[in-house]
């Protein structure tokens, strides 16, 4: 296993980075988990009654009551029928900087800050593919200066958003005066394979969805008074020999997940040691944390991250909110869920604490203050 080197905790008088917006897009499409299950399970290749029954139970047992979806569904079939990688990667870099600009026009003015004033631009992102890549296409479009630095993240998958607000927490403390914006996008209906009949992807047609989402946070020394929690540390897990459960196999086909039944498992067992190493760098303990902003992987991984850190039922409520109204949004999820907390934060100087786990298998936390 391996984890990042320790920084210095919060009680040694230092202030960290602090997000100054946060703004989430859904593509306009949104339809019931029951019209989605019944139109996907008729598109199977195989007539067996048995496995479509399969697919109709794993998917109404998601947790999910609705998605958004980045073509009207009928155009989503055809397309995706047609397992044609070239067309469907068209779609998804149109829509991708169709959405990309409007969370990071929408973030930005929420923050009061103009694109010159941005110094650095994250972006992730796992089920598309483009050079130049999203940031530097964008960066273009909105008129960002041309000395941005630009720093695109590809293959953090599900963990890709608090990776994101970890990276800009580490690039924040080296540059205190900057403003940096971190880019999500994720359109995780366009790399639904129709006529893939394994239980990964029967699951992972029951559960993902589309959206986008951008964070401004500006560096400790940025004058202002800001509403956003601080980022105070970071940390990183890598559990070994664990680098097909999670992930695409990648082909002529374009993508295709890898999603093993054993995330839930390796979630339970390796959770606690990470979030115990890390909250003991604060003197923290889990009980002591009053907002869990955790990805949304699904009903078996939630309760396995609560019953691995013994959290109360209401702990992980809104990450079950975000999974029910809007699917696992892979990298988007954990900040859709951020977002949420934005609206009734806790008391300043509360801890809070996001954990996301993705490909690797990796297990990225922020521990933030509000």
């Amino acid at each position: 296993m391996t984890q990042t080197t320790p920084t210095r905790t919060r009680n040694q008088g230092t202030r960290g980075p602090r997000v100054a917006a946060l703004h989430i897009v859904f593509p306009p499409h949104r339809y019931p988990q029951s019209q989605l299950t019944a139109a996907l399970t008729a598109r199977m290749p195989t007539k067996s009654a048995a496995r479509t029954y399969l697919a109709q139970k794993v998917q109404s047992n998601a947790g999910v009551t609705a998605r958004h979806f980045s073509l009207p569904l009928d155009e989503l079939l055809e397309l995706t029928g047609r397992n044609d990688f070239t067309e469907t990667n068209r779609v998804w870099l149109d829509t991708a900087l169709e959405l990309g600009q409007q969370a990071l026009t929408e973030a930005l003015h929420t923050a009061g800050m103009d694109p010159q004033e941005v110094d650095a631009l994250f972006s992730t992102t796992v089920t598309g593919l483009a050079v130049p890549s999203l940031e530097a296409r964008l960066a273009h479009r909105m008129g960002l200066r041309q000395d941005i630095k630009r720093i695109p993240l590809f293959g953090s998958g599900c963990a890709g958003g608090a990776a994101g607000l970890a990276r800009l927490h580490d690039y924040l403390r080296a540059h205190p005066g900057h403003v940096a914006v971190l880019l999500a996008v994720e359109l995780c209906s366009l790399v639904y394979r129709q006529k893939d009949t394994s239980m990964a992807n029967v699951v992972a047609g029951g559960l993902f969805g589309d959206g986008a989402a951008a964070v401004v946070a500006v560096g400790p020394h940025r004058p202002g008074t800001l509403a956003g929690p601080e980022l105070t540390d970071t940390h990183s897990w890598l559990v070994p020999d664990t680098e097909d459960t999670l992930g695409w196999e990648i082909g002529s086909f374009g993508f295709k997940i890898l999603l093993a039944p054993e995330v839930p498992v390796l979630t339970e067992e390796y959770i606690p040691k990470a979030v115990h190493d890390f909250l003991g760098r604060h003197s923290l303990i889990p009980s002591q944390i009053s907002s869990w902003i955790v990805h949304g992987g699904g009903p078996k991984v939630l309760t396995a991250v609560e019953r691995a850190l013994g959290l109360p039922p209401e702990a992980l409520t809104l990450t079950r909110q975000s999974l029910a109204a809007r699917g696992n949004l892979s990298s988007v999820s954990v900040l859709d869920v951020l977002h949420t907390a934005f609206k009734t934060p806790p008391p300043p100087g509360t801890p809070g604490l996001v954990i996301a786990m993705g490909p690797g298998f990796a297990i990225e936390q922020v521990l933030l203050h509000w």
